[in-house]
């Protein structure tokens, strides 16, 4: 039996085939109409006012620290558990990531952790949708209003999901997009940013076409410095074709869930616990691993049968950030080394997965 992967992609060559064939013929590869119009269906979807299309979702992340004029001295304040781009961008423009410890239950950030690390100093938090979950995405957004602190949600993972009925892209101040192949729309790589605040969307418009705006005479003027972070008419038919039927997608691999839930709680894993008002893509299948079981041997044992990994990082705990700063958040670290993300994908026989941990799990504990 050939090992099961942990994700296959929601899109086949068939479905882009006569696009994609259009697009060669007209030449057209870049600021075309496909690209317009997956930006259209951004801002329909998640109900934000503007959407932007981007290289990533460090990109993204890079770009929004930029717009909040983020810089040496300031402090930014982010999430703990999550892949290290969320932090590096913060380190790059020379700031100071303030890693704020997470929720054992949810993974996310925790309210009254931010409140005691937001000083004079705070010029944005970063809340990380651990895993593409957004719980307790409302109250960290009350908080960061109370406080007069930009939120930014990274929401890499969480197309798709809502708390209270806001899908994310429309709940934090600026949100960004992750459409890398282990994400539920894949483009290769790409992102988006969504905001509803119009003098962003200004700057973003500008930036985000090399200074771009209008025209002087026959040619561009360029009333700024600016970037090409662009994704291009490809990709953004790949969008376009998946975004058409995320939540058809979504609701599959919730199904997917819940059949890992009742194989695996009865052997000692626990779920990533989900807010009651929160619609959750499910964007990675990740648990906690039974106590006492040695998360790194359950991986080694069930390679060659199944695809598994880590469930993230603990940002804090990570070579580089540990050697420079030593403020390792205790619960991060913890699930860092506790979780597993096991397979999820159309057509995945769920009780296949669960048999081989069962067989496997008394050789490793």
């Amino acid at each position: 039996m050939s090992q099961i992967r942990l994700m296959r992609p929601y899109i086949g060559f068939d479905e882009v085939e006569a696009e994609f064939r259009e697009v060669f013929e007209s030449g057209i590869f870049t600021r075309g109409q496909h690209v317009e119009a997956f930006r259209q269906e951004l801002v329909a979807y998640t109900g934000a006012k503007h959407a932007f299309l981007t290289t990533s979702a460090t990109t993204s992340l890079w770009v929004c620290l930029k717009l909040l004029g983020v810089g040496v001295g300031d402090e930014v304040i982010v999430s703990d558990f999550s892949f290290p781009a969320s932090a590096n961008v913060i380190e790059d423009l020379g700031a100071l990531p303030v890693f704020a410890d997470v929720c054992p239950a949810s993974f996310n950030m925790r309210p009254e952790v931010l409140e005691t690390l937001i000083g004079p100093r705070t010029k944005a938090v970063i809340i990380v949708d651990a895993l593409g979950n957004p719980t307790g995405m409302a109250e960290i957004k009350r908080i960061c209003n109370e406080r007069g602190v930009p939120l930014i949600e990274d929401a890499a993972c969480a197309m798709g999901s809502s708390e209270h009925g806001l899908r994310c892209g429309s709940i934090a101040d600026l949100t960004c997009f992750s459409f890398h192949p282990r994400k539920l729309i894949s483009t290769g790589e790409g992102g988006a940013i969504t905001t509803n605040r119009d003098d962003w969307a200004e700057w973003l418009s500008v930036k985000l076409a090399h200074g771009a705006q209008g025209m002087k005479g026959v040619a561009l003027d360029f009333v700024d410095y600016g970037y090409n972070f662009r994704l291009s008419e490809l990709q953004a038919i790949m969008g376009r074709k998946q975004l058409a039927k995320i939540d058809e997608i979504v609701r599959e691999r919730n199904s997917i869930r819940d059949r890992y839930i009742a194989l695996l709680e009865p052997m000692g894993f626990v779920a990533q616990a989900v807010g009651p008002s929160v619609a959750y893509n499910v964007q990675s299948m990740v648990f906690k691993v039974p106590e006492g079981c040695p998360r790194d041997g359950l991986i080694a044992k069930l390679r060659g049968q199944v695809e598994t990994t880590i469930g993230t990082y603990a940002l804090s705990s990570g070579s580089y950030f540990l050697k420079k700063y030593n403020n390792s958040q205790p619960v991060s670290t913890a699930l860092e080394a506790t979780t597993i993300t096991f397979p999820c994908f159309t057509g995945l026989n769920v009780d296949v997965v669960a048999e081989a941990v069962s067989e496997v799990l008394p050789c490793v504990r």
